[in-house]
């Protein structure tokens, strides 16, 4: 096997074996942009480009919150818009990293209990994430008398912002690549061997980002039902995110964890029934009678 680089692609080569010797095929795949995965530096002080997409998405809510709060379609007031954002940037860095461990890499985290809050290492479950922002709010809104599906279904509507961003700093980062594939949108990627792979991360900014983004906007435009929007966001997610599983590199410690399903994809359904309890609920209760 061998590589030939030239401009934006990649000649891949390899050594196959047959019946009357061997051949030599060749595959066309694209070249691994190198980009600096720091945006910006100063001294010691460092912001990585994914922390900046971090930072687009949670800025993205928040200046949507204060939009829908002066329509007067969520019922927060710009101090309890802090307060809840807050609450939720808390529950989501704790779900995520909390689900990762118990989830997705127990075995080595109860070897290494000392590692468990070390996120600067990485570890993170997006699944987690929705667990623990939905955790957050609900304790917000327990404590405010809120309506929790008020708060949420403003906060799904604009989410994809910071889903499609993130994703673009997984690409960044050279990390959550895909399955090794011989299309010509293959990608060899600096710390996945040599074989080229789906560049999944951009198919999941795609589709977890920007296309549900618009749905999300189209459904929030028809002026749904209470709680409408949270379940379509969860059911189209778990859609996306489900097949483009098929494409991407189950996690090396678990591999598939259900026949050929991944726990991505096992959460994804989780997912599915989840959003459609919310359908159900919020279409066949009246405003009055929800009890969140």
């Amino acid at each position: 096997m061998f590589l030939y680089y030239a401009d934006h692609r990649v000649i891949f080569a390899q050594l196959l074996p047959a019946s009357s010797g061997q051949v030599m095929r060749f595959i066309n795949v694209l070249s691994f942009p190198q980009i600096n995965p720091v945006f910006f530096s100063l001294g010691p002080i460092e912001l990585r480009w994914y922390s900046l997409m971090y930072v687009i998405g949670l800025l993205a809510v928040y200046f949507f919150f204060r939009y829908a709060s002066r329509k007067g379609t969520l019922k927060l007031d710009n101090q309890e818009i802090e307060s809840v954002m807050l609450f939720g940037l808390v529950g989501m860095i704790l779900g995520a990293r909390l689900v990762y461990v118990f989830v997705y890499n127990f075995d080595y985290y109860i070897q290494r209990p000392g590692e468990i809050f070390a996120t600067w290492k990485g570890g993170l479950s997006f699944h987690g994430a929705i667990f623990g922002i939905a955790m957050a709010i609900l304790l917000f809104a327990r404590r405010r008398n809120k309506s929790f599906f008020n708060i949420t279904d403003h906060m799904v509507t604009i989410a994809p912002v910071g889903l499609g961003f993130g994703r673009i700093g997984n690409f960044i980062n050279g990390e959550l690549w895909g399955r090794v594939t011989e299309s010509p949108v293959g990608m060899i990627f600096p710390d996945a061997g040599p074989f080229p792979r789906h560049p999944s991360q951009l198919y999941e900014s795609l589709f977890e980002g920007w296309i549900l983004l618009a749905i999300m906007l189209l459904v929030y435009r028809s002026k749904p039902r209470t709680g409408v929007l949270s379940a379509v966001f969860l059911v189209s997610y778990a859609t996306f995110r489900f097949f483009i599983e098929f494409f991407r590199e189950p996690d090396k410690q678990l591999g598939e964890v259900l026949g050929p399903f991944s726990m991505g994809q096992v959460l994804c359904a989780l997912m599915w029934v989840i959003g459609a309890l919310i359908m159900t609920y919020a279409l066949n209760t009246k405003p009055e009678e929800r009890a969140v």
